[in-house]
């Protein structure tokens, strides 16, 4: 088949090609460390990825020139799919890490980590005073738990072993089982005002660990994950109803210094890993 006229008969589909081609380009030249610049807070990298994501979800939905024609319905469910495949291509922050490059971006996160964590005992005065003291309750062990969590990512920063590995290992595993908890004793909180600054509290800090945990399970063996996915016996599906995606994209986009849109499909494919994994 000659590929010019094959390009020229067919160019919403060619157009689809090229757009997974420079996502994935950039996916793996990220993973690369490698940037070609900057690009405002971001990289040049991060934004043609960017970029060449959200246009092929615009062609995806981009309804057919002819609405007769079989041929371009059966081209408009193909770029959907090929719009899912980008969706899942890995989040370029994950591949290619090392142990200690991993370590050093849990400690980075800590300032957003302690801010959450801050926001969390502020957030009681907030509420009606019947709801307090549930929240309070549910988010009692978050200061202990983020202290730890950040003490045992430096640690193994600056001794990478298996021992301390599976020290990180357990204590994001079990931080995570606590926000997860947190957020079920939220749902649980009838007045509207005061379940609205409660998730955005906890969705806060999940948002952090969520992202430590990804972390972490990405230098992990996968006896290692399963064995942490064992024991997390709240499951994401449980509290996918109260999780903010939105939130959470805004939070690793301001951490990675990358578009927000990018950072939603990164989320969307940390949360699809994790319930993967068993988390």
């Amino acid at each position: 088949m000659n590929p010019i006229s094959n390009i020229w008969n067919h160019p919403r589909t060619s157009a689809a090609g090229l757009l997974i081609a420079i996502v994935t380009v950039a996916s793996v030249l990220s993973q690369q460390g490698i940037t070609l610049g900057a690009a405002g807070s971001g990289t040049v990298i991060s934004l043609v990825s960017a970029m060449a994501t959200a246009l092929l979800g615009l062609l995806a939905r981009d309804p057919a020139n002819s609405a007769n024609n079989a041929n371009s319905a059966g081209s408009t469910a193909k770029l959907g799919v090929w719009a899912l495949i980008a969706l899942l291509l890995p989040a370029p922050f994950l591949g290619g890490c090392s142990g200690t490059a991993v370590a050093r971006d849990i400690v980075n996160w800590t300032p957003t980590l302690e801010s959450a964590v801050a926001t969390v005992d502020s957030t009681a005065a907030l509420l009606a005073p019947a709801d307090a003291p549930v929240f309070a309750a549910a988010t009692a062990g978050f200061d202990a738990a983020s202290k730890l969590l950040v003490n045992q990512a430096k640690a193994y920063l600056a001794n990478p072993t298996a021992g301390v590995l599976a020290e990180l290992q357990s204590q994001v595993a079990a931080f995570q089982q606590q926000v997860n908890a947190a957020l079920l004793s939220a749902a649980k909180i009838a007045n509207p005002a005061s379940q609205q600054h409660v998730l955005s509290a906890i969705n806060s800090v999940g948002a952090v660990v969520t992202a430590m945990l990804a972390l972490v399970t990405s230098i992990s063996s996968k006896a290692a994950v399963a064995q942490m996915a064992f024991h997390s016996t709240i499951k994401l599906a449980t509290v996918r109803p109260w999780l903010d995606e939105d939130k959470a994209a805004v939070m690793v986009a301001g951490h990675y210094g990358e578009p927000v849109e990018q950072a939603r499909i990164q989320v969307a494919s940390l949360e699809l890993g994790a319930a993967r994994a068993g988390f």
